[in-house]
């Protein structure tokens, strides 16, 4: 743990607060996990959860226009995005079942919504339409991925100013899972063969052909994206493999949802807000934002395992257990929002269930 978030001495006490509950110890299992977690992001031991809110980031993908990597045509991007806004998507009914506040971000959908301001929370922060092929040349520009970056960290920065200080990030962008793919492969040093999954729901032959598309685009940028590690600084991981620079990672092969998940995490860490991670795409998201700032996994719960192949081992690489393990696939933060009343439970427990002392109950035999 970091020091910025934690001490030995409140981990300690947190945990003799946790191991006093009116229970035998490690009775509640993981809630105590979870406990102590957010104890320690938060620096208390008496933790609150406030204002809990997703933020679901859409965008398009270039790549998703061949139709190499994605069985769904690209217009379903918007399509959802106005399904979100109507209320009517998975993770509206789960944001109003457990009272979690739902923001929508425009971050570079190929359409334009006209005025939504109808939808209070739909924030209109589009860095294009939809980001160039990476099979022809670089993703995004430079200046889009800073820009991208900074617009993640300005919407936190605004939820956290208003109160809020639980989030969990969601996303939507056919092709996606291309682009996560690929970041996963570059940062974990695990073959992009590996890191592949059926995303949207594609076929033995639409694998095929999206595997050979992105062994394609891994390699036409491998060089530079390790040049400029090795440019930046940078050595050799484990394994004896180049590093690779996640700016570089992301102008190159990222998606603008990407980018803008990426600054949140940033800025949500800075904040000591409590992190809910998702699934697949969401997590690349932050290997990207670990890779620039390794403490921000510190402030991270990992809600759920994807059923998208590659994403046990992304929770594999970054040594972390999560909440739950539903078979869902779906994104939009759906994980996030299914693993809130756990994580409201756990702290729940710790603030309102009598100790041994208080309620004179007898720990020893």
């Amino acid at each position: 743990m970091n020091n910025f978030i934690t001490t030995t001495a409140l981990q300690t006490e947190l945990q003799h607060k946790i191991d006093n509950k009116t229970k035998p110890i490690g009775a509640l299992g993981v809630l105590e996990d979870v406990a102590l977690s957010i104890g320690l992001i938060q620096g208390t031991l008496r933790p609150a959860l406030r204002m809990p809110h997703i933020i679901v980031f859409a965008a398009d993908h270039g790549i998703a226009a061949t139709g190499l990597v994605n069985p769904y045509p690209q217009a379903v991007t918007a399509q959802m995005v106005l399904n979100f806004i109507g209320g009517g998507a998975a993770i509206n009914v789960f944001c109003r079942q457990h009272d979690i506040g739902l923001t929508i971000v425009d971050a570079g959908v190929n359409a334009d919504f006209g005025d939504m301001k109808h939808f209070p929370r739909f924030i209109d922060a589009k860095m294009g339409y939809g980001t160039q092929n990476y099979l022809d040349g670089e993703a995004m520009s430079s200046e889009q991925m800073w820009h991208a970056i900074e617009e993640g960290k300005k919407i936190v920065q605004g939820l956290y100013d208003s109160g809020c200080n639980c989030i969990g990030l969601g996303e939507m962008g056919i092709g996606n899972t291309s682009s996560a793919a690929l970041v996963m492969s570059f940062l974990t040093g695990i073959p992009i063969e590996d890191c592949v999954g059926r995303g949207t729901g594609v076929n033995e032959d639409q694998l095929k052909k999206k595997m050979e598309t992105l062994v394609r685009a891994f390699g036409r940028h491998r060089d530079r994206v390790c040049s400029h590690a090795s440019a930046a600084g940078g050595g050799l991981a484990a394994g004896g493999r180049p590093t690779a620079d996640p700016y570089t990672i992301l102008q190159c092969v990222g998606g603008f949802e990407i980018a803008m998940m990426t600054g949140a995490y940033l800025r949500a860490a800075e904040l000591r807000m409590v992190v809910l991670v998702d699934g697949f795409i969401t997590t690349a998201a932050l290997l990207l934002a670990r890779a620039i700032e390794s403490s921000v996994q510190d402030c991270c719960l990992f809600t759920h395992a994807s059923g998208e192949q590659g994403h046990e081992k992304m929770l594999r690489f970054l040594g972390v257990r999560p909440l739950l393990n539903l078979g869902m696939r779906l994104g939009e933060g759906t994980g996030a929002a299914m693993a809130f009343p756990i994580v409201q439970s756990a702290v729940h427990f710790l603030n309102e269930m009598a100790s041994f002392e208080s309620a004179g109950v007898s720990n020893k035999e």
